[in-house]
């Protein structure tokens, strides 16, 4: 792309703060609008304040009243942790629709010559499981929990917006991500520190649920590649080539860390909902010139020996 003006939300999120990281150091101007809660890394913002080329917005994007100049908006910002959402939905109901349908609406007051091409952020789960197989963009949309809900209405939020008022967007639907820096209540930064603190880490049932994994920053690239050459108002989905089920992810962390196997993982009860396996046709996105590019062992090790999980204490 030439130089690009970029409106980022959730930039302070794990794949926000490394997607504005990637766009600052290829010259674009970058708005990023985060509320700042909980799992935002502040510690990044500090870093990125130190570009000329950077603008932070402390604000809800539900209760955004401005959007500015902007070539591009990449919503990243959603409550997406499921344990909480089955705890309580209000938030996700709040971020993941509300927010995205605040942002439609900015969008479409724009003059048709000034409105920004939209990126919605999604996720693999609002597919639901499959045993065998892989889903397609096609697939039909039947999520399990009330996070995967919220993501499948923000969705159809999206394409609706499309067809009434001419809105340009790409969905992008993704794996489970990982890679340095996140926030440790997914299953592998919690599983790391808890390992680290001589504690065990815990476990959803038997540990047989298969994740397919994803490094963050072949995320990143993927997210830009259809920036630049992917077809408007249509839906990629991004799968990388790693499918493992949760309790050989954990032995790995533990053979990483040298901690027998015995003493690694604790049985916990099932979550509610649970989805045995997500997997996801990416070939649409791979005809674009996309291919993942970093090793899942190599890169759990780096996660594994040199995370610093301070930064969010």
């Amino acid at each position: 792309m030439q130089s690009k003006l970029i409106f980022v939300t959730g930039g302070l999120g794990f794949i926000g703060k490394h997607f504005v990281k990637r766009c600052l150091d290829m010259g674009y101007f970058v708005t990023n609008v985060d509320i700042v809660n909980y799992a935002a890394d502040r510690f990044a913002n500090e870093k990125f304040k130190t570009y000329n080329n950077y603008r932070h917005i402390e604000e809800d994007i539900a209760n955004l009243s401005h959007l500015p100049e902007s070539d591009f908006i990449v919503n990243f910002a959603a409550e997406s942790h499921v344990d909480n959402s089955i705890s309580d939905s209000r938030q996700f109901c709040h971020s993941n629709i509300l927010g995205v349908q605040r942002l439609l609406e900015l969008s479409r007051a724009k003059a048709a010559s000034d409105a920004p091409h939209f990126i919605q952020i999604s996720t693999d789960e609002v597919y639901g499981d499959i045993v065998q197989g892989r889903h397609a963009e096609s697939s039909a949309l039947r999520p399990s929990n009330p996070y995967s809900a919220t993501k499948a209405a923000a969705d159809m939020l999206v394409i609706g917006w499309a067809r009434t008022y001419g809105i340009r967007y790409n969905i992008v639907r993704m794996t489970n991500n990982y890679g340095p820096n996140q926030y440790p209540e997914k299953l592998i930064p919690k599983s790391v520190m808890r390992l680290r603190r001589g504690l065990p880490a815990l476990m959803h049932g038997n540990g047989s649920y298969i994740r397919s994994w994803l490094h963050v920053k072949d995320s990143v690239e993927a997210i830009l590649t259809i920036m630049v050459k992917g077809e408007s108002n249509t839906v990629y989905n991004v799968h990388g080539d790693c499918e493992l089920s949760n309790i050989d992810v954990l032995r790995k962390i533990a053979s990483i860390l040298d901690v027998p196997e015995k003493d690694a993982f604790v049985q916990i009860p099932d979550r509610v909902g649970q989805d045995v396996r997500y997997s996801l046709d990416d070939n649409r996105l791979r005809a674009l010139g996309w291919n993942p590019a970093l090793d899942f062992d190599q890169e759990l090790k780096n996660i594994a020996v040199e995370d610093d999980f301070r930064r969010f204490l």
